[in-house]
């Protein structure tokens, strides 16, 4: 399973897999211990995690979800010790330490809760989400090197 196979329903709480398509929709999954399935139509508003980024105040304006999550994975390894019941100070702390320039005017509470929930499901249901695949290595290393490639030649015109 992968982040592109994980959604949240608008006004449902959780995470679910996503199963199959309908005609009109999709059938989900829940991931907790409950496992219901739930059919969407397609006036739900279905955001699929892969897809979700937060607001930064860098060039590149957002971050990905992935890559705040397996950052949050590889600096707590699972238990980050805030809830979306936690103080609204501490939140914030938690999203400044994991991503120092995240923008405070567009990344609400609201949204930090979700995150920290979000991870706490995924962590305890699919931790090996996390764990970056021996394929995706290699990609990364070769993506690296055709940017050095590129960067040389560059130099060299």
């Amino acid at each position: 399973m992968d982040f592109n196979e994980i959604a949240t329903v608008s006004g449902k709480g959780g995470l679910f897999k996503v199963l199959a398509p309908t005609k009109g929709g999709m059938i989900l999954e829940s991931l907790d211990d409950q496992k219901k399935k739930l059919v969407v139509n397609m006036h739900s508003k279905v955001s699929v995690l892969g897809e979700i980024s937060i607001y930064t105040t860098n060039k590149e304006g957002s971050v990905p979800l992935i890559d705040v999550m397996k950052k949050v994975h590889t600096e707590f390894k699972g238990d980050i010790g805030v809830t979306s019941a936690s103080d609204p100070e501490e939140l914030k702390s938690f999203l400044k330490f994991i991503l120092p320039d995240y923008d405070e005017s567009r990344v609400y509470v609201s949204d930090i809760k979700k995150l920290s929930n979000w991870y706490n499901i995924l962590s305890k249901n699919y931790p090996d989400l996390f764990e970056e695949k021996v394929e995706e290595k290699k990609e990364k290393v070769k993506k690296a090197k055709k940017k050095v490639e590129k960067k040389e030649t560059k130099k060299e015109e």
